[in-house]
């Protein structure tokens, strides 16, 4: 069974979920919009958050959208004004899911992410999904990512 995890990070939270799903065997595959963030973190909230409230895209560099051959693909997002960050947005529009196993993982650091829950529960009735704080500097949230697919 091949698995797959595709996924964005700004602040490193997204590369220590990466580094745990890839030794569960999943191969990675990273969201890298083409216009990058701005660096100050006002900058990023500014910017970022507005996009992911009103459920934005962003065109990514050198992504591949084959799902073919995958039997499981997992997707993982940071939250960002409670919704799935816009690289992502465009990570599932592009992608051809039907037939397979899909999941989320999300994380933030308050650990909540009700609007983004709500918005798979009404696009992807009955996926699983794992929501950690900030697994970067809590690794024991990674523990939450086995409610996933096979894991």
């Amino acid at each position: 069974m091949k698995k797959l995890f595709v996924y964005y990070s700004l602040s490193g939270n997204g590369e220590a979920v990466a580094q745990a799903m890839a030794e569960k065997g999943y191969e990675l595959r990273r969201a890298v919009p083409v216009k990058p963030m701005p660096k100050s973190f006002a900058g990023q909230i500014l910017k970022g958050g507005f996009r992911a409230g009103i459920g934005a895209k962003e065109k990514l560099a050198d992504f591949d959208f084959s799902a073919e051959g995958y039997d499981e693909i997992v997707f993982g997002s940071p939250i960002w004004n409670g919704r799935i960050v816009p690289a992502i947005n465009t990570a599932l529009c592009g992608m051809k899911t039907e037939g397979k196993t899909v999941s989320f993982a999300l994380w933030s650091a308050s650990g909540e992410a009700k609007p983004a829950l709500k918005r798979i529960a009404k696009e992807y009735p009955g996926r699983k999904t794992a929501v950690l704080k900030n697994p970067k500097d809590n690794p024991d949230e990674l523990g939450k990512l086995g409610k996933l697919g096979d894991l």
